[in-house]
């Protein structure tokens, strides 16, 4: 009696196969399934949808940048140096009678190549009797000093009249001999009198 071994084992191996083919179907309907989610969330994204980007917002800040840039010594419109500028005083008169107010010229001269800018806040002029400080034209004036652009050899001149008065609202200055100078600032000292 012979055996058929062939019809035996090609059903042997397709009963495999079938039941392979069946554990793979249940498992992909399984996983389809949990990826679905449930009626109430379903899951509707798709991949195209989670690798794209959120919209902009709708405002953006602006930034403004502002470079300031400051010259250099010996460049156009850096500060004067001590040692470019001359600065001169001098007397409208040696006496004044009595209710005149004394007047004195200041003159300011750029030696520098280039033109600088000049505090024209750094003129003090002092008004003194022996060690009494008198008067001061930097804390009796009125508003903020200017800055001058001073151009080379052009002078720049300013008049600064005295009120008499003993600081900027104090009593009148009595007759006598008095000494007006430039605080800070080499220069000869004017001596004057007043009647």
């Amino acid at each position: 009696m012979e055996i058929d071994t062939d019809g035996d084992g090609e059903r042997f191996w397709r009963r495999r196969v079938l039941a392979l083919a069946g554990v793979l179907g249940t498992v992909a309907v399984l996983a389809w399934g949990c990826v679905r989610g449930t009626a109430e969330e379903p899951v509707t994204r798709t991949v195209a949808e989670a690798a794209t980007p959120p919209p902009p917002p709708t405002a953006m800040p602006t930034v403004t940048v502002t470079v300031t840039t400051t010259p250099t010594p010996g460049e156009d419109g850096a500060a004067c140096e001590d040692d470019d500028v001359v600065v001169t005083l001098g007397a409208a008169a040696k006496t004044y009678a009595k209710g005149a107010k004394p007047t004195f010229r200041v003159m300011v001269v750029n030696t520098a190549e280039n033109a600088c800018a000049f505090d024209t806040g750094t003129l003090d002029l002092r008004i003194t009797s022996g060690d009494d400080r008198i008067w001061s034209s930097a804390e009796c004036r009125d508003g903020n000093a200017a800055k001058e652009t001073l151009r080379r050899g052009v002078p720049y001149v300013r008049e600064v009249v005295w009120d008499r008065r003993r600081g900027c609202d104090g009593k009148g200055a009595r007759p006598g001999t008095y000494v007006a100078d430039l605080h800070d600032r080499k220069g000869k000292r004017q001596v004057f009198r007043l009647r």
